[in-house]
């Protein structure tokens, strides 16, 4: 099958299965999404979820994240993953956004912002701004080489070719239905890609063969 004939299959799938994209990290402004993001590298929604209303509750404005101090930030957000490389870019990047007059929709503003990638920088500018972008992390990365839409080494190109096979109408709500998919079917370890209502038709046979034996 081609890839865009697979692309238009799983992508009507996950219309099905999602057809609402509710934003899984709890924020009330595009900077607390911006925070949230940011904390949630290499942890869980949910663990992101448990710590951001103490820390919101001390500082939702980069004003207030500002008079912080670092180790103070810290302690909010301890249970958090790599948390003291965290409380300093948070604390940083609130300083940037006084200085440079808060949030906005601007690629190169708030890539240059301490601790923000394209990755985070994606999702405020989609899930916020509503500016069309396919955010890919590591999950999406690795269900769109298990599905056979990207051969691509690194998040970079994968985001690329996602974004040729799917229209860009699509991509706010597809970049969450993927992550959405493969929390609830499609697992890193332990899966029978076989069993998938996706990877059964989508996985070639060797890849399934591959995972099989892990």
């Amino acid at each position: 099958m081609k890839r865009a004939d697979k692309a238009l299959k799983i992508g009507a799938l996950l219309d099905e299965l999602y057809p609402t994209t509710p934003i899984p990290l709890s924020h009330s402004s595009a900077y607390t999404l911006l925070v949230a993001v940011m904390l949630s590298a290499q942890t869980t929604d949910k663990k992101v979820n448990q710590v951001t209303p103490t820390l919101f509750a001390n500082a939702s404005t980069p004003e207030e994240m500002a008079a912080l101090e670092v180790e103070v930030i810290q302690a909010f957000i301890r249970e958090i993953g790599l948390a003291p490389t965290k409380a300093k870019n948070l604390r940083r990047m609130a300083e940037q956004l006084v200085e440079g007059g808060g949030m906005r929709p601007d690629w190169e503003y708030l890539e240059s912002l301490a601790g923000v990638g394209h990755k985070t920088a994606s999702v405020v500018m989609a899930q916020w701004y509503g500016i069309p972008a396919f955010p890919v992390d590591t999950h999406i990365h690795r269900l769109a080489a298990r599905w056979g839409l990207s051969e691509a080494k690194n998040v970079v190109q994968t985001e690329r070719d996602l974004k040729v096979l799917w229209p860009e109408e699509t991509w706010i709500n597809r970049h969450l239905q993927i992550i959405f998919f493969g929390r609830e079917h499609c697992p890193a370890r332990n899966h029978d890609l076989a069993q998938c209502p996706i990877c059964a038709w989508a996985a070639s046979k060797k890849r399934i063969l591959e995972e099989a034996k892990r």
